[in-house]
């Protein structure tokens, strides 16, 4: 066999793999765009007779699992605002964490872990009755 078709072969071979490896680096990086960029999804709050087909946390108020529906007694409406029984934090009525209820439940979302869990990231209350 002539040398001229043994380097040219093993030139082919070479641009194969180096075409090869381009192509999973596309891949990866175009997997790797979609999955970051993928839209993020909040929960939405179990149904209620108010709100039938339920209703979807903001997301800016939880992961995917730092809200639920308060069980009664567990926020305390006092003079000095909300109190959170679990955790005694008090949420004062004119704090930004508290977001009007669209079902007229409470609703807790606080962190679930780590330095601050318990700690109340947004707070859905029904309206007040006078």
């Amino acid at each position: 066999m002539p040398a001229s078709m043994t380097r040219s072969a093993s030139t082919v071979q070479t641009a194969g793999r180096l075409l090869f490896s381009r192509f999973l680096f596309y891949l990866f990086t175009t997997g790797a765009i979609v999955v970051l960029t993928a839209p993020a999804f909040a929960h939405d709050a179990e149904p209620t007779a108010a709100m039938p087909q339920g209703w979807s946390y903001p997301l800016a108020c939880c992961a995917s699992y730092d809200c639920r529906t308060a069980n009664t007694g567990e926020v305390l409406e006092k003079p000095e605002g909300y109190v959170i029984a679990g955790t005694g934090e008090v949420v004062p009525m004119t704090d930004k964490r508290v977001k009007d209820s669209p079902d007229g439940e409470f609703h807790w979302c606080a962190r679930q872990a780590g330095l601050d869990a318990g700690k109340t990231i947004c707070l859905f209350v029904p309206p007040r009755s006078y």
